[in-house]
């Protein structure tokens, strides 16, 4: 019987057909298959006309799990072979692109703000800010117990003043041994959890080291006065003369604190230098040896993971090898003893030939450790150089020789008098002194001011703080000053506290710090602390302040969270705009963003100020983004008419075409450190404005 191949179906053997053997892997068992079935019964099959065409078609069509040979019969025709060229050349064509334009944005995109630059500061006084253990001194554990309160000012960045074991003649500032910690503030397994608790919070830690000089307990110096080995010159010693019972020293330096820098020695029968107390003798930082000591003690602390130190009393460091007398500033003193040390010109107690070499060698030592990512190393330096500017600046280092990341600015803190006049003239002296390409930093308080309230009145604290937080720059916060802590009265100073005499006068603003309404303020469940608190506690405290929208603490907070949120405020240009006996105005503004903040601080008395006249391209109206005055926050205000009262700031906020950096009038009063301009398209930051 004859069947039409195309009609009707094929009849098969129940163990013959076509199969499918693209994906058989073991000829050799297919071999054997093929043996077996040849010696089985053949099965009954019946005779088909087959077109050969149409199998052949049917069977060629593409499908899955082709073997090679099949599957390249199909490749080599063109309709396959064009799409797949298309689509190889989209790959590469894409892969260029995304190549190319990850390297346009990384050499556009400016340098990201290192950790140092983008948070502000908080300074702790260790014995000042929380006891753990009763006995009235504030100590590590303490401080650990307190993060949460740093994160909750929205702070990343904490810098604890000395902590070094000491006799504490000088509130801890001459160490009697730089590998350890006074037992008053714990022991150094202590330390090292305070550095974990630290850095599990993703905060950065600072802590002081003060070369200059050690205490008289120092191993060092009970070594150099037995003229022990290498000790032997250790410390400055030079020969007395003797006249009775008095003892002439080598020349008339004055020592900080007052009277001779000379002490003499009875177990060395020489005089000591000492630029500080007699308890603090001066290292001799022309040996080699003592320079190599202090590099093994920054790395022991870089080592037990602290992430920068600021270096204070650097300028001390080096004295003329000549001895000769320093010039008096009133020459008719010559010949006279001099015993204040304002009555000198330190031409060769400070800041010598050679003090710089030591403090690139602190900062080659400093780079060892920052090699890893995200580890950089900051490096301060706390030397108040007061009228010459020109000598701070030189910490900055130079453009190929790094130094300090910044010298710490007191500007704000030197000023003689309060008003718009004198607030420009500190924030502008730092601002075009400084650098090309280095960074600001600002300070308002610190362990050896009058606080900001004691200082100039409690009615300024939040405006300085306003101030402080919206300069270009890192703000340096002593601890209490986000609550406006006052000092307190010198006569609850006692006895015992006097006997740290010159440094006595700077206990007022070392009080505890003031964390609730209880006894002692909450620093500590003791009977006592170690200098009393305030009598003002019990309204000036974190615990109150936190549940008042109007306090100082509250606004405080609100700066910091506008300054790390809003560009123009952490990277953007500062441009001054006007200043006067009452009142100080500049902008923050950012190269691709019309959003502008002005600040319109007083440091007078009450005060109008008509900025059109002053810019006539400013919009008629602003908006209130944050002011001193809580309730005026997102209010509208007639930029021709601004009325602040006294201590009041507001933080405007309005949109323009036209930033003051670049009209032409403005140009010499406008500054930026790390410039960047903003995409709006892209949504990122570039440096090629």
């Amino acid at each position: 019987v004859e069947v039409e191949a195309r009609s009707l179906p094929m009849e098969l053997s129940e163990k013959g057909g076509v199969q499918n053997n693209g994906f058989v892997q073991n000829e050799d068992f297919e071999d054997k298959e093929t043996a077996t079935s040849s010696q089985e019964e053949m099965p009954k099959t019946c005779g088909v006309d087959v077109d050969l065409v149409a199998v052949e078609e049917t069977v060629l069509k593409p499908y899955a799990g082709m073997p090679k040979e099949v599957l390249l019969q199909f490749s080599s025709q063109a309709c396959y072979r064009v799409t797949r060229e298309i689509l190889f050349w989209l790959v590469i064509a894409g892969s260029v692109v995304l190549v190319c334009a990850t390297i346009a944005i990384i050499a556009l995109s400016p340098k990201c703000l290192d950790w140092w630059q983008a948070s502000p500061i908080y300074q702790i006084y260790p014995r000042s800010f929380k006891d753990s253990n009763k006995d009235g001194n504030g100590d590590l554990k303490g401080i650990q117990e307190k993060l949460d309160h740093i994160t909750y000012l929205n702070i990343k960045t904490i810098w604890i003043t000395s902590f070094f074991k000491s006799p504490l003649k000088d509130l801890g500032y001459g160490a009697e041994d730089f590998y350890d910690i006074d037992p008053i503030f714990g022991s150094m397994t202590d330390f090292e959890n305070l550095i974990a608790a630290i850095h599990d919070k993703g905060l950065k830690v600072i802590m002081d080291l003060i070369p200059n000089h050690t205490s008289d307990k120092h191993r060092w110096f009970q070594l150099s006065r037995n003229r022990t080995g290498k000790y032997t010159d250790y410390y400055i010693w030079q020969d007395c003369r003797q006249a009775g019972d008095s003892v002439i020293p080598p020349n008339n330096w004055v020592s900080v604190f007052g009277n001779s820098s000379w002490q003499f020695d009875d177990v060395r029968k020489q005089c000591y230098f000492h630029q500080f107390g007699k308890e603090q003798p001066d290292l001799n930082f022309r040996n080699p040896a003592v320079q190599q000591e202090i590099r093994d003690i920054i790395k022991f602390w870089l080592g037990k993971g602290v992430d920068g130190f600021s270096f204070g009393t650097v300028k001390f460091l080096l004295e003329a090898t000549h001895l000769r007398d320093e010039p008096p500033v009133n020459k008719s003193q010559n010949g006279v003893i001099i015993t204040a040390y304002s009555q000198l010109y330190h031409d060769y107690t400070t800041t010598q030939v050679g003090l710089h070499d030591i403090i690139r060698s602190f900062r080659h030592t400093m780079n060892e450790f920052s090699r890893e990512p995200g580890r950089y190393r900051f490096m301060g330096s706390d030397d108040d150089e007061k009228e010459d500017i020109e000598a701070t600046m030189m910490y900055y280092g130079t453009t190929f020789i790094q130094e300090a990341d910044f010298p710490f600015n007191f500007n704000l803190i030197n000023m003689k008098d309060l008003s718009g006049n004198s607030i420009f003239e500190a924030v502008n002296s730092w601002m075009k002194n400084m650098p090309a390409g280095k960074w600001p930093n600002w300070a308002v308080g610190s362990p050896n001011t009058a606080r900001i309230s004691t200082r100039i009145g409690k009615e300024y604290i939040n405006v300085m703080n306003m101030l402080l937080l919206t300069l270009p720059g890192t703000p340096v916060t002593y601890y209490g000053e986000e609550i406006g802590m006052e000092n307190i009265a010198s006569e609850n100073v006692s006895e015992e506290h006097v006997s740290c005499d010159p440094v006595v006068a700077t206990l007022p603003e070392k009080s505890p710090m003031q964390w609730d309404g209880e006894v002692n303020a909450g620093f500590t469940e003791g009977n006592s602390s170690w200098l009393p608190v305030n009598s003002d506690y019990r309204s000036v405290n974190v615990e109150i302040q936190s549940t008042w929208s109007n306090s100082t603490l509250s606004l405080y907070r609100a700066l910091t969270l506008l300054r790390n949120n809003e560009l123009p405020m952490n990277r953007g240009w500062m441009c001054h705009v006007w200043n006067d006996s009452n009142v100080f105005v500049y902008v923050r503004e950012l190269d691709g963003l019309d959003r502008v903040f002005m600040m319109v601080l007083n440091f007078g008395q009450e005060s109008t100020t008509d900025l059109q006249a002053i810019a006539p391209h400013l919009p008629s109206e602003a908006v209130i983004r944050l002011s001193t005055h809580f309730s005026n926050a997102g209010k509208v205000v007639n930029t021709k008419l601004i009325k602040t009262e006294m201590g009041e700031g507001l933080v405007l906020e309005y949109k323009t075409a036209k930033p003051f950096h670049t009209m032409e009038v403005f140009q010499g009063k406008c500054f930026v450190a790390e410039k960047a301009c903003y995409s709006k398209a892209l949504n990122l930051l570039y440096m090629n404005c």
